[in-house]
């Protein structure tokens, strides 16, 4: 059930990452984070309902996070919220991340899952940087690296796992090599202000995602930032 879960996860950030990109509708997106939000709701909830042990407990609990993720997603694209307290929330999914990897790495002693939480930790600092901090010069590379992520953590892992295999840790480590070099190249033009060829100025990290400021991106790109 989680596999299946996780399937879907896979198709909800490809989308979103779409949508960072401008290739999607911002309230076709939040119709799919609905169906995505409420299906990563739905499944930890029976886990831990029918859960023998704390640890059954413990492995579906961290679902929730990412089923409010697109639950919220969803709600801000078609209601048209800001996006600030998403990009916060998404702080602090990064962080409880990085205690699922370590927690996955030395009570499970499962590397494979540790680095997969590993990456999200990542996944969803680039969330609160481009959405909670305004950032949006980071929105290419967000968007870029949300599909990426979106193939290589989820849509392929859980279809190994629905075959009935388990994904070794060095897959699941080559992959993590090739996306850092794949991406690097668009790393370094964001972090230079060359990203589309020009100079730009970053804007002051106290910031927020809706605030007008003197040296940002043009309004145009404000809509998807605000609601991804």
């Amino acid at each position: 059930m989680s596999s299946v879960g996780l399937l879907f996860v896979g198709a909800a950030l490809f989308v979103n990452g779409l949508l960072f990109l401008g290739r999607v509708d911002a309230k076709t997106a939040g119709v799919f984070n609905l169906f995505v939000g409420a299906l990563q709701t739905a499944i930890p909830f029976y886990l831990i309902a029918t859960a023998t042990d704390p640890d059954q407990v413990l492995a579906a609990s961290g679902v929730f996070m990412f089923g409010f993720t697109y639950l919220w997603v969803g709600v801000n694209n078609l209601a048209g919220y800001t996006g600030n307290g998403l990009g916060w929330y998404s702080a602090w999914v990064s962080l409880m991340a990085v205690g699922f990897a370590v927690t996955n790495l030395v009570r499970f002693d499962d590397a494979a899952s540790a680095l997969l939480w590993a990456q999200w930790s990542v996944l969803w600092g680039m969330f609160f940087v481009v959405i909670g901090l305004g950032r949006t010069r980071w929105t290419a590379l967000a968007g870029w690296t949300t599909l990426v992520m979106a193939i290589t953590t989820c849509t392929v892992p859980a279809f190994v796992y629905l075959l009935g295999y388990a994904v070794p840790a060095w897959a699941i480590a080559a992959s993590i090599v090739v996306t850092a070099v794949g991406l690097t190249p668009l790393a370094v033009r964001t972090a230079t202000g060359r990203a589309d060829g020009t100079a730009t100025t970053e804007p002051a990290a106290t910031e927020s995602a809706g605030a007008e400021q003197a040296g940002a991106e043009p309004p145009a790109a404000e809509p998807v930032l605000a609601r991804v």
